[in-house]
């Protein structure tokens, strides 16, 4: 509970809190950064579960997971900071929790993937295996889940 009240007195929990126009800009960023990250996953794992077949997994797969890993990042960072504004508030709401949950799974099954010798093959240019065919299959269902429960959280703290 300490930990919670102290990241909202931290400088820039307090400048958003109070600007309207500060808010509003890493609200937008971290919306963008959210459309990087789905932008570039769902092509990938639609791509590594069988379809856009003449699309070569060594073109597309190394860009599309850095763009998505730059995505993650970005968004972690703004959500932060939105978090910071009422964190004892978010912690406490089952669609920010369950959010949360879903990034961090979707971040574990993404490095868990990048260090399989399936995916090495398959970035060139080797057969998508069933592990890297189920981890996309996941990849989808808790991106997808995520911006979900992200946008429930409004309609939960209300």
């Amino acid at each position: 509970m300490e930990a919670l009240e102290w990241i909202g007195t931290l400088p820039f929990a307090v400048a958003i809190r109070r600007s309207a126009l500060l808010y509003l800009f890493v609200n937008a960023a971290h919306i963008l950064s959210i459309g990087i990250i789905v932008g570039a996953i769902l092509p990938l794992d639609l791509r590594l579960i069988g379809f856009f077949g003449k699309v070569p997994v060594p073109a597309v797969g190394p860009y599309l997971s850095r763009a998505a890993a730059t995505g993650v990042i970005l968004a972690v960072v703004t959500g932060f900071c939105l978090f910071s504004v009422r964190p004892l508030e978010y912690a406490g709401n089952a669609a920010f929790l369950t959010k949360i949950t879903l990034l961090a799974l979707g971040i574990v099954n993404a490095v868990l993937l990048h260090v399989t010798p399936q995916w090495r093959a398959a970035v060139k240019g080797g057969p998508l295996s069933w592990r890297v065919r189920l981890s996309a299959l996941l990849s989808m269902a808790v991106w997808i889940g995520a911006v979900l429960a992200g946008r429930w959280i409004g309609f939960l703290s209300e």
